[in-house]
């Protein structure tokens, strides 16, 4: 069994109306809600974020390969997210669209053939390397319910563990709530993300849970929003992606075909 995606991604959706936020509401816990604005608030720095452009260096490791290079990562707010890597055993890159209907996603590795991702690791979305995004996800997707766990230490770190699902988009049969369940750790002080939890899963297997945690450190004040500089995917406990950015831009008007997958 072979998990075919270089990196695993958390979406964000199109705003919804009033009356869908309304109903959204009656299904998730208030409190939840109130913590998620909060940390929004205190992620966007109070203005409205469109896309993202995160710059730096990558390492990338898996099995006995251990390779360092560069990472460009690109996501808009309407549910797209692009990675390139550029490292010493050569280039990666990944693309997943989640404005498509279905969703779509695509890997590719150093001989730059493209591969098509599982539509049950789809389930999660893009630009899970961007917080922001993940947390309005909650507050304004369709059909999302925002669950509140409770206080926690997590990582030696005091957080409001807060998670989200959208048991709508897929029959329970089907692991709706399951396939699409990540949880989030917000800084008890702050209420900025310190990390996230997903599963990813088998190809041929949705039924088989595959650890995935994705921590946020090195945050930093850009244009009024914090963004973690420091971001690090582990994968059953074990480190798989560790990016340093060292550039961040916003809302440059990333065009739609950045993100088409092939």
């Amino acid at each position: 069994m072979r998990v075919a995606r270089l990196i695993l991604s958390v979406s964000i959706s199109s705003l919804l109306s009033i009356s869908l936020a309304a109903q959204q509401t009656a299904t998730s816990s208030p409190q939840a809600l109130l913590l998620l604005r909060q940390s929004a608030a205190a992620l966007s720095g109070g203005q409205t974020l469109t896309d993202v452009t995160l710059s730096g260096t990558a390492r990338r490791i898996a099995g006995s390969d251990d390779d360092t290079g560069t990472a460009v990562l690109k996501a808009i707010a309407l549910g797209a997210s692009r990675i390139n890597l550029a490292l010493s055993s050569g280039q990666r890159a990944e693309i997943l669209n989640t404005t498509l209907i279905p969703p779509a996603g695509t890997w590719s590795g150093p001989d730059g053939v493209s591969h098509v991702m599982a539509y049950h690791n789809l389930l999660t979305g893009p630009a899970w390397f961007f917080p922001a995004f993940t947390i309005v996800q909650g507050l304004s997707a369709s059909g999302y319910v925002a669950a509140y766990v409770g206080p926690e230490t997590h990582n030696g770190q005091a957080v409001q563990h807060v998670s989200l699902s959208q048991p709508s988009l897929l029959p329970a049969t089907r692991g709706g709530t399951h396939l699409t369940q990540v949880d989030l750790f917000l800084d008890s002080t702050t209420l900025l993300p310190s990390a996230i939890a997903l599963n990813i899963h088998p190809d041929d297997n949705f039924l088989l849970d595959i650890p995935v945690e994705v921590r946020f450190t090195d945050y930093r004040t850009v244009n009024a929003a914090h963004v973690p500089f420091h971001v690090q995917q582990y994968i059953n406990n074990s480190l798989s992606l560790d990016f340093q950015f060292q550039s961040v831009r916003f809302n440059s008007g990333l065009a739609t075909s950045t993100f088409s997958v092939e």
